[in-house]
């Protein structure tokens, strides 16, 4: 049974997996990674979330505040061998939950086109494309989505 935990990013399970995402990002990002990674710090992030099948953790998730209404979703992950299993459906959702918990109404979030089964994954959960915001505007590898 996979538990979900709240958390923020002084969690060594969060850090952890946001490696593991760290480096599967540089070989699909390639020469663009380093200007990602600056964008992608997880320092000081208050609201993560760290899934667990016992005490395995097996994905995460995280959110900040974007502006007054939207959060945006960022460091959203599952390492390889548990994709396919509905953990990052339970942890979006989880996340999204908090998101209406704190007030927000919109969530936003930007992924790469190096990343087809994340986009499908957030079409899937009824995100919309919108034209790619703050500091993703100039990115031509940035695909950004909404849900309202």
């Amino acid at each position: 049974m996979i538990n979900i935990k709240r958390t923020n990013s002084d969690d060594k399970h969060f850090q952890q997996l946001a490696d593991e995402l760290e480096l599967e990002l540089k070989i699909r990002d390639g020469d663009e990674h380093t200007f990602y990674a600056q964008l992608n710090l997880i320092d000081k992030l208050e609201h993560v979330i760290v899934a667990y099948d016992g005490d395995e953790p097996v994905g995460c998730g995280a959110m900040r505040k974007y502006s007054q209404y939207r959060m945006e979703i960022k460091r959203m992950f599952v390492p390889v061998s548990r994709r396919g299993q509905g953990i990052a459906s339970m942890i979006l959702q989880a996340l999204e939950i908090w998101c209406r918990e704190l007030s927000f109404t919109h969530y936003v979030l930007e992924t790469g086109k190096n990343q087809p089964e994340a986009i499908s994954f957030y079409k899937k959960n009824k995100y919309s494309i919108i034209p790619n915001f703050g500091r993703y505007k100039s990115s031509a590898n940035s695909i950004c989505f909404e849900k309202k």
